[in-house]
């Protein structure tokens, strides 16, 4: 796990009419704020990143699809420094990733079908704050 790295247990209920997926409560500690939510789609074998948010708190669920996520730390201060950190987050892995500034993500489509993630930011997208490089500037083997 990286420093301030978070991975949260979710709810899905079942119901015989259609699941319910619980995402995020404000009473929770990894809860910072609200700018916005989107979803994304990554299709089967793509990767999209390596991308760094300044200032965004991310907090990522997969309702739909299986994908992998891979996060490194390069920042100054931090215990985990050079360090990765390897999910892959799906409906049968239901769970949440918060994930704070300063720490480069890329992530993975991993079925066929389609692979859908939610983020609730802390912040509404600015795309000043954020910084992108291509995906051999970050080592990792996607292949693997």
């Amino acid at each position: 796990m990286l420093d301030g790295v978070f991975i949260t247990h979710l709810k899905r209920i079942y119901h015989e009419q259609g699941d319910i997926y619980h995402a995020i409560k404000r009473s929770e500690d990894s809860f910072s704020s609200f700018g916005e939510a989107y979803f994304s789609t990554v299709n089967f074998l793509d990767v999209k990143g390596w991308k760094k948010h300044q200032e965004m708190v991310m907090n990522i669920v997969v309702p739909v699809g299986s994908i992998k996520f891979v996060l490194f730390d390069d920042r100054p201060e931090s215990n985990t420094k050079n360090n990765y950190f390897e999910i892959v987050i799906s409906a049968s892995n239901y769970v949440r990733l918060t994930v704070p500034p300063g720490i480069w993500m890329a992530f993975q489509g991993i079925t066929p079908k389609q692979n859908l993630l939610l983020n609730i930011a802390s912040i509404e997208h600015d795309p000043r704050e954020a910084i992108s490089v291509p995906l051999n500037e970050i080592c990792y083997n996607w292949e693997g």
